[in-house]
């Protein structure tokens, strides 16, 4: 197969940025090392639909080196980086991605790839499985079962499931403990704050910032916010996650009041129309709106543009400035789509390793039950979180007590 990347030249940029991170990936690392010796994948095609940074790329490579023919795309048009690409295919892995590519181009990679006929597939965000179950269902005998990487795609997933339409069995790998824990809350916490303060250059400390959705994500957004000497209002839908906000000491309101006040805001949901017109129309001037849901449609861009007028225009690389009526300016960072890659480089590497060490087991773990797993969506074995985790604290010089024989009985009795 023929990779479509942006420019082969830009691999040499590309291999130093794999490098850092894979000095900063213990357990990536550690399964390296033992299954480039027995390659448990060896002949198996994948497809890895994912986030195309170093850090990915490293997975990536991890997963060749145990054997797979790996073909890689990215999951989101603004979140590859060139030059990760180029090294991926200057590695001998077929990539199909090039950032900032058309809704037309990123739907052509996903059909390039599936040419592949992978019997392992790791999605993020779902747009992979949707297009199997699609215009491509024929590839699903060939199909052992995939992983999803994200919240948003574990809930078109879970619609699928709950239809009986669920063509092939698929590992929530969003919904393991040590994934929402830790990627979720302290992942997406870090790095949409590096994405926005990034991108704007400007201060925290002292402004109003409103977190919308208060799941594992919105709790990472609004603590880093607080840390950073934030007020932070949070909006939610579910009275149990608003009365945990309050508990965790946030102001608490609906978006419509939120509007008034915010300078920052931060979509972390997973649901569309969350920022719309009514609350564009009575926000300050020089609000800052961002996204670190998967999917563009959590501020309503289409209302922006209704609202402007005159055309918007980028005031700073990433920020898009909407002219309202009354002469108020509205800025949007990167088109809506997830900022923390849109605009940085994504959560940190040390997350990611626990992350990426579990997509690579769940692969490992679809392989060795092949044929006994139904078309059904499950998370990740309990034994596997905890190996993970462990292997972690390890590698981070940290150490946890053993539970005597005499505890265990005590724990178990009744």
């Amino acid at each position: 197969m023929q990779s479509i990347i942006k420019d082969i030249k830009l691999a040499p940029l590309g291999h130093q940025r794999i490098a850092w991170a894979k000095e900063y990936m213990p357990l990536l690392n550690h399964l390296n090392e033992e299954y480039s010796k027995t390659k448990p994948f060896q002949g198996i095609n994948m497809v890895v639909t994912i986030h195309l940074e170093a850090k990915t790329a490293y997975l990536a490579l991890v997963l060749k080196n145990a054997g797979a023919n790996v073909v890689v795309t990215g999951s989101n048009p603004l979140s590859t980086q060139d030059e990760i690409a180029a090294a991926l295919v200057d590695s001998g892995v077929t990539v199909f991605a090039t950032h900032g590519c058309t809704n037309e181009e990123y739907d052509m990679y996903l059909r390039e790839a599936l040419k592949s006929e992978p019997q392992l597939i790791i999605d993020d965000g779902g747009d992979l499985v949707n297009m199997l179950h699609g215009e491509r269902r024929d590839l699903i005998p060939n199909l052992m079962g995939g992983s999803e990487e994200t919240t948003t795609g574990v809930h078109r997933l879970k619609a699928l499931a709950a239809a009986g339409h669920l063509a092939f069995p698929m590992i929530a790998v969003n919904d393991a403990y040590c994934k929402y824990l830790f990627d979720n809350r302290y992942g997406t916490g870090q790095s949409s704050w590096d994405g926005i303060m990034r991108t704007t250059n400007m201060s925290v400390a002292g402004r109003t910032v409103v977190v919308a959705g208060y799941g594992w994500c919105g709790k990472g957004v609004a603590m880093r916010a607080k840390g950073l000497g934030a007020n932070v209002i949070v909006t939610e839908v579910d009275p149990i996650k608003g009365i945990e906000a309050v508990f965790d000491g946030f102001r608490v309101m609906p978006m419509q009041e939120a509007a008034k006040h915010g300078d920052i805001f931060v979509t972390v949901t997973g649901c569309k129309d969350v920022i719309t017109k009514p609350h564009m129309e009575v926000m300050k001037n020089g609000a800052v709106m961002c996204n670190a849901g998967h999917f563009d449609v959590e501020i309503n861009k289409h209302h922006l543009e209704e609202l402007s007028v005159v055309a918007p225009y980028e005031v700073r690389k990433n920020i898009m400035t909407y002219t309202m009526a009354d002469g108020r300016k509205l800025n949007l960072l990167g088109e809506g789509r997830l900022v923390n890659l849109a605009c940085g480089d994504g959560h940190p590497i040390e997350i990611m390793d626990l992350s990426f060490a579990m997509q690579f087991l769940a692969m490992k773990y679809l392989l060795d039950h092949k044929g006994a797993m139904e078309n059904k969506l499950y998370v990740l074995p309990e034994e596997l979180n905890t190996e993970i985790a462990a292997l972690k604290l390890q590698a981070m010089g940290a150490g946890i007590d053993t539970l005597s024989d005499e505890q265990k009985a005590y724990l178990a009795a009744e």
